[in-house]
């Protein structure tokens, strides 16, 4: 697919004379490998080139040449996304945001900041900590995980309950769009008049172009922060004082919770010094030192009225670090307990989590399967983990089987199939399950809008492409899909 000409094109859009960096081209395939997959690691295909671009022109040249010999291109930040979604097309381009990392402005009075996409999630908190201020969307991988790819997939984290996910933070991008022009998206004071492009891009997960530079809304810190830790008996019981936190008009900075699976495994790994307990609870509480002392002593009593046998708040700056860093450990410290793993993204209301965990137990016991359970509790996002071992005949294929089936039950109890992971590859069949053909063919139409001859991050989000005006046929299921749960009830 790419010949020495369009390599030559490619190498000359991204490299400076005299640069002292390396070529911003990569073709040899031993350092292909490093890209062609991202955190969903049993998906890999091996682009035919990798480009380092350092500036917006550069982005636009790079593009320009694949729309002009339709060679299918995908952008890229760490690689950290868990469906798919950076998968490279077989023997296209891969768009690497590795040298286009620096923080171009930051502006306090306007509580407000412009970065390139491959900016780290944390180290624009970094940024401006100093001033008293942070960002707010936290994913379990904002260590290494980049703002691109957080723009990408609407990425959310333990406090998107209270904050918002990833488009709440965002208030303008610079798009270079599939054809290689520039546009712009949104404006830096909030609420732009006009249609919500911003709203249509973020979560789009680059099949609509590429941002070259993202302005954030940081948020003030709060006053006070308080994080308790509850353990229970019952995942049922820890369910239920979810909902009685929210019923009791308290909006937590996070609520999280985690079952003994994963919290044994976290446990193993960093040592959070969590108890043995069945389901374990965390409630973060921010805002005014009164408000939060009032809310946290009435969150401790619906703990234990729900049968919590050990309630503990932490008491230093320390202690709520290493209570996080325990949870936010928990996808990489499934390795501890299991070889192979698959990490799932559904949502399910508030209300239904008793009945689907219950659910999810009965369909693993019956593929004599062990599934960990990580949820944003307070809004319904759920993590199951599905532990197997691929060195077991056929055993991932009933692991993959029993992870879609998961997603169908979380659309049967009016749900989603994707929190903030987004969906990617891994997904895609599952959104005719989701979505009528009408409503996918609608998104087809949109998405033809930005990209008429599908080159960017083609054969994602959707069963299958739809070129615009085509008629759609009837959903037909994934070979590894169950279309019903129905048998579990």
């Amino acid at each position: 697919m790419l010949n020495s000409a369009i390599l030559d094109a490619l190498r000359a859009a991204v490299d400076v004379e005299g640069a002292t960096l390396p070529s911003g081209l990569i073709t040899a395939t031993n350092q292909l490998q490093t890209y062609e997959c991202d955190g969903l690691t049993n998906m890999r295909a091996l682009p035919g080139a990798v480009v380092l671009p350092r500036s917006t022109e550069q982005v636009q040249a790079v593009v320009r040449i694949c729309d002009q010999f339709r060679i299918p291109f995908v952008a890229r930040g760490a690689g950290t996304g868990l469906s798919g979604g950076a998968l490279p097309a077989e023997g296209g381009v891969v768009i690497s945001f590795a040298r286009m990392n620096r923080i171009l402005e930051i502006d306090i009075p306007n509580q407000r900041l412009i970065v390139e996409p491959g900016v780290i999630n944390t180290h624009v908190t970094d940024a401006v900590a100093a001033y008293g201020y942070f960002y707010a969307p936290d994913p379990s991988s904002q260590t290494v995980c980049t703002i691109g790819g957080n723009v990408a997939e609407n990425a959310g984290g333990a406090h998107c309950l209270k904050y918002g996910f990833t488009t709440t933070h965002v208030l303008s991008l610079e798009v270079v769009l599939p054809n290689g022009e520039l546009a712009t998206f949104g404006s830096s004071a909030p609420d732009a008049p006009g249609y919500d492009l911003t709203g249509v891009f973020v979560g789009s997960e680059g099949t609509l172009g590429v941002a070259t530079k993202i302005t954030l809304r940081i948020v003030k810190r709060p006053e006070t922060v308080q994080v308790l830790l509850a353990a229970f008996d019952s995942t049922s019981a820890a369910a239920q004082a979810v909902s009685d936190v929210i019923a009791a008009g308290m909006l937590p900075a996070a609520l999280e919770m985690m079952d003994r699976l994963s919290a044994k495994a976290s446990e193993a790994a960093v040592h959070p010094n969590y108890p043995v307990c069945e389901a374990l609870l965390l409630v973060e509480l921010d805002g005014p030192e009164a408000e939060v002392n009032a809310q946290m002593a009435e969150a401790t009593a619906l703990c234990q009225k729900n049968g919590a046998w050990e309630v503990r708040l932490a008491q230093t700056a320390q202690e709520r670090g290493l209570i996080w860093k325990g949870r936010k450990a928990a996808f990489a410290a499934m390795g501890r307990i299991s070889p192979n793993y698959i990490v799932q993204d559904g949502v399910i209301p508030r209300t239904a989590l008793p009945v689907v965990l219950e659910a999810i137990s009965r369909m693993a016991t019956e593929v004599q399967l062990r599934v960990a359970n990580v949820f944003h509790a307070g809004d319904g996002n759920l993590h199951p983990m599905v532990l197997y071992d691929q060195a077991i005949p056929g055993q991932e294929e009933i692991a993959l089987d029993l992870s879609y089936r998961i997603l169908h039950l979380c659309v049967d109890h009016g749900g989603s199939i994707t929190g903030e992971h987004g969906v990617g590859k891994e997904k895609q069949q599952a959104m005719g399950y989701m979505f009528s053909e009408p409503d996918l063919d609608t998104m087809q139409l949109v998405r033809h809008a930005f990209d008429p001859h599908n080159i960017a991050n083609p054969d994602k989000l959707f069963p299958r492409t739809r070129l615009c005006g085509e008629k759609s046929g009837p959903y037909i299921p994934h070979p590894l899909e169950t279309a019903g749960v129905a048998e579990f009830f």
